[in-house]
């Protein structure tokens, strides 16, 4: 039997070919590296409110790769509206939004210890998890409109999809030594 590293792979339901194509594209490059991704209602199934479901699959899993994906349009809209406290009303005009899974789950992924790996497909929001230096990793932006087999080319994916590798086989590693006392 091979052994394959499971890994977390967190990603909203892709609504166009093209975020399909991505996320199969990635898939392909964990099982080559001999990683296998998994995400629940895909690949595992649990009975148990999401969070604790998430949680117990994270547990069995060595490192995490969200895929923030473009869910929500916002054409027009307003933040902070009608602020009587001094809070300045801006703007959010033709702006994407990903699914929240996409914040919560690599939270989670941190406070465990988990190496991280986040990509935000371009004109996503970047707040929150999704904002550069939150998670203190590297967040790569993809444009899904050009080749997306030229960026899983490019030096940047490269780099850091390796350097999350190491960390990733580092966990497979300490999880088979016993705990130090001193």
């Amino acid at each position: 039997m091979n052994y394959r590293i499971p890994i977390f792979l967190s990603y909203p339901k892709p609504f166009n070919s093209k975020q399909y194509q991505v996320i199969e594209r990635i898939k392909d490059i964990l099982d080559k590296k001999g990683f296998i991704g998994r995400t629940l209602g895909v690949t595992d199934y649990d009975m148990q409110e999401p969070l604790t479901a998430i949680r117990r699959l994270m547990l069995e899993c060595n490192g995490i790769i969200t895929i923030a994906l473009r869910r929500s349009y916002i054409k027009e809209g307003k933040s902070k509206p009608n602020s009587d406290i001094g809070q300045k009303e801006y703007e959010i005009n033709n702006k994407w939004f990903t699914s929240p899974f996409c914040q919560i789950e690599p939270a989670m992924a941190f406070q465990i210890g988990l190496p991280i790996l986040i990509l935000r497909e371009e004109g996503v929001v970047d707040e929150g998890v999704l904002e550069k230096g939150v998670t203190g990793i590297y967040l790569p932006e993809i444009n899904i409109d050009r080749s997306i087999d030229k960026y899983f080319d490019t030096d940047e994916w490269l780099q850091i999809f390796g350097k999350w590798e190491g960390f990733v086989r580092q966990v497979v590693e300490n999880k088979g030594k016993p705990p130090k006392l001193y």
